[in-house]
C-alpha cells in the first residue's frame, strides 16, 4: 500500500513515527468520540532507536513515517513500552525489516507477553534502575506495573529530559497537530480525564507510586503512547494525575437511570431538583442517550451516584445491567451511592441495583426508593424530604 505520511520532528533529531486513527470510536468498550492515535517515536542517535510501533493495522502509516528519515532496516534497538496491541501490534513486522534489532522489554512480564504473543525475537529484558547509551544519548528505564498492564514501563532520556510515558499522561484523541499547546487544553484535559477514569481508575496506588518514581526527573516533554505530546502544560497534567489517582471527589451528584413509560425518568428528575435545592450539582443521564464511557467520566469524581431501573421480567432494565458492570470493574473509591426504580407488579430492580452498587464499593447512603406505577405528588415530595434530610 503506497503511503505518503511523513514524520514530524518533535525535538532535535527526535521524530513521531506514529499512526491517528481518525474513525476509531470503541476501545475495549470505551466509546472514543474524538478517535485515537498511537504514538511512536524514532531517535537518531549511534544506535538508532524506535520506542513503540502500532496497531497492526497501521503498520503501513508507521513504516512510511520511518521510511521519511531513515531506512527501518537501520533500525539497533526498539523498546516496547506495552503488550497491548495498540502499542505493540507492527513489532513483528518491524522486527522483520530491522533484523538485528535489539527489542527491550520489561522483565518478566512484558518478555512474557511479547512472546507469547509474537514468538521468540530479539529480546533484552531490562529491570528498575537499567539504562543503556544509545550513542550521545542515554535511555533510563522505569517499570509502571499496572499502568495498566503487568508489563508497563516508562522510558526517560535525561539528555533531552523527555519522558516517553506509553498509556500515562495520554488520551484517546485524533488530531493533526502534535503538541498540548497547538489542541484546545480543554479538550485535551477532559479527553486525558476520560482516559483516566475508563482505563486507569482501578490502578490510583500504581499511578501513586509511578508519580513517586518520576518525582526526581526533570521533565521538559512527555511524548505520550496516545494523543497529544506535552511540552507546555507538562506541570498542569502531572498535578491532575496527582488528584485522580488520590481518589479525591467533588460534591455532585450523579444521577444515572433507564426508564420505559416515564416512572422512574420522572423519579430520577425528583432527585437531582432535591440536590439542586441542597446546593449540590447534579448531572443527569438517560443511559439511552449518552456513552457509558461520558458518564463514567462525571461520576469519577462526582461523590454521589443514584442509579434507577424499572423492572423487566423480573431484572433490572439490560442498560443499567451493563453500566453496573462496567462502574464495577473501575472500583471507584470514596463514593456513596442509592437505588430508585418503578415497577408494576415484581419490582425486583431496586434491590438488584443496590446489590450491585455494593459489590462495586459504594457506600449506601439511602433506602431503595421502589415506587409502583405512576409516582404520586406525595411521593415525590417524601423523597425529596429523605434527599434534604440525609446527612451527607
Amino acid at each position: 500500500m503506497i503511503n505518503n505520511c511523513k514524520a514530524v520532528e518533535v525535538a532535535k533529531n527526535i521524530y513521531w513515527v506514529g499512526a491517528v486513527d481518525w474513525s476509531l470510536r470503541n476501545f475495549h468498550g470505551y466509546e472514543t468520540s474524538r478517535g485515537s492515535s498511537y504514538n511512536a517515536y524514532l531517535i537518531l542517535d549511534e544506535k538508532i532507536t524506535l520506542i513503540d510501533t502500532a496497531k497492526i493495522d497501521f503498520k503501513d502509516e508507521l513504516l512510511a513515517r520511518i521510511s521519511s528519515v531513515v531506512d527501518p532496516a537501520k533500525i539497533d534497538v526498539i523498546v516496547s513500552s506495552h503488550v497491548e496491541p495498540d502499542h505493540s501490534g507492527a513489532l513483528r513486522e518491524v522486527a522483520g525489516i530491522a533484523k538485528d534489532a535489539e527489542i527491550i522489554t520489561t522483565n518478566p512480564n512484558g518478555l512474557k507477553g511479547l512472546t507469547a504473543r509474537y514468538g521468540n525475537l530479539n529480546y533484552k529484558p531490562v529491570k528498575a534502575g537499567d539504562e543503556i547509551s544509545i550513542g550521545a544519548r542515554t535511555l533510563q528505564f522505569v517499570p509502571t506495573p499496572m499502568l495498566h498492564w503487568p508489563d508497563s514501563m516508562v522510558t526517560y532520556c535525561p539528555e533531552e529530559k523527555i519522558l516517553f510515558s506509553n498509556d500515562a499522561f495520554g488520551e484517546h484523541l485524533a488530531t493533526s497537530m502534535r503538541f498540548d499547546d497547538e489542541n484546545n487544553l480543554e479538550v485535551i484535559l477532559h479527553e486525558a480525564k476520560k482516559y483516566y477514569a475508563n482505563i486507569l481508575m482501578p490502578f490510583g496506588k500504581q499511578a501513586q507510586a509511578a508519580l513517586k518514581a518520576l518525582g526526581n526527573l526533570e521533565i521538559k516533554m512527555i511524548a505520550t503512547g496516545h494523543g497529544v505530546i506535552w511540552r507546555k502544560n507538562i506541570e498542569k497534567i502531572l498535578d491532575c494525575y496527582k488528584i485522580w489517582s488520590s481518589g479525591a471527589v467533588n460534591e455532585r451528584v450523579v444521577v444515572v437511570f433507564d426508564s420505559m413509560w416515564h416512572s422512574t425518568e420522572i423519579i430520577a428528575q425528583t432527585i437531582v431538583e432535591a440536590f439542586a435545592a441542597r446546593k449540590i450539582p447534579a448531572a443527569y443521564y438517560d443511559v439511552k442517550f449518552t456513552p457509558l464511557s461520558e458518564i463514567v467520566t462525571d461520576i469519577f469524581t462526582s461523590k454521589y451516584l443514584a442509579v434507577g431501573s424499572p423492572t423487566i421480567h423480573n431484572q433490572m432494565m439490560p442498560t443499567i445491567a451493563q453500566f453496573l458492570c462496567y462502574i464495577k470493574g473501575l472500583r471507584p473509591l470514596n463514593h456513596k451511592a442509592f437505588a430508585f426504580g418503578s415497577y408494576g407488579w415484581g419490582g425486583q430492580s431496586v434491590a438488584q441495583v443496590e446489590d450491585e452498587l455494593k459489590a462495586a464499593g459504594f457506600e449506601i447512603i439511602l433506602d431503595k426508593i421502589k415506587i409502583a406505577n405512576l409516582p404520586t405528588k406525595d411521593q415525590l415530595d417524601e423523597i425529596t424530604e429523605k434527599i434534604l434530610a440525609l446527612s451527607l
